[in-house]
């Protein structure tokens, strides 16, 4: 994709986010690697929903705008998505949101750990709690470093989720599926009655998840995937 195509699907992501509840006000941030010294990401103060191609903002590693864009400027979280970048190369796009579930998920410091969802199992395996860190600070990157080798989404303490992959699309296609799995493990928790797969049932999904030969981190292909204490 060309670069206007790429702002413009961030918009699109941006919109789709809005809609479906996955940010409140000007909430929310993403980004997309251009090459290992430039990246494009949403600017701050905007509503992800309202988004123009023009508000997009070109950075480089450390965060820093490569050109004059106008009032915009980037949002203060890129220190955490520029640490996603460096720990794992294989990524072209970060979104961090605030999607309800999950994040009630996150403020109860509760991993989503428990295999009740088939699809979840085989395309994020589990979702950790990353600690709490101050936002737009250092605290944040720190926090989430030990679990990128391992995982392709966490949720992040007090604050929302993170989610990331092969693409923009991929990388929101997981947020998706993470405020899925967290809305449907609330709901059991509600109705008293949460029914595991068992061990047998989760490695046989693991298999499938490996003879697929499907991108991304996932416990199926790191076992030794650090849980959340």
């Amino acid at each position: 994709m060309n670069e206007l195509t790429i702002r413009q699907e961030m918009c699109e992501i941006g919109r789709r986010v809005y809609e479906r509840g996955m940010v409140a006000a000007n909430d929310g941030n993403f980004s997309v690697k251009l090459s290992d010294k430039e990246f494009l990401c949403t600017p701050t103060g905007v509503s992800k929903g309202f988004m123009t191609p023009e508000c997009i903002c070109r950075i480089d590693g450390e965060g820093k705008l490569l050109e004059e864009n106008g009032v915009y400027k980037p949002s203060s979280e890129m220190k955490m998505h520029m640490r996603v970048y460096r720990e794992r190369p294989d990524v072209q796009a970060v979104v961090h949101a605030h999607p309800p579930y999950a994040t009630t998920f996150a403020a109860a410091g509760i991993p989503l750990e428990k295999p009740v969802l088939a699809e979840a199992v085989l395309t994020l395996g589990r979702v950790p709690v990353a600690g709490y860190g101050t936002p737009s600070t250092k605290e944040v990157p720190d926090a989430v470093a030990q679990y990128l080798p391992f995982y392709d989404a966490m949720l992040l303490a007090n604050h929302g989720a993170l989610a990331y992959g092969s693409s923009l699309m991929n990388a929101y296609y997981k947020m998706e599926s993470l405020e899925f799995y967290a809305r449907i493990l609330y709901q059991t928790h509600c109705l008293g009655a949460v029914r595991e797969l068992s061990a047998k049932q989760v490695e046989d999904i693991y298999e499938i998840r490996k003879k697929s030969g499907m991108p991304g981190r996932h416990p199926a292909t790191h076992p030794e995937a650090v849980r959340t204490p």
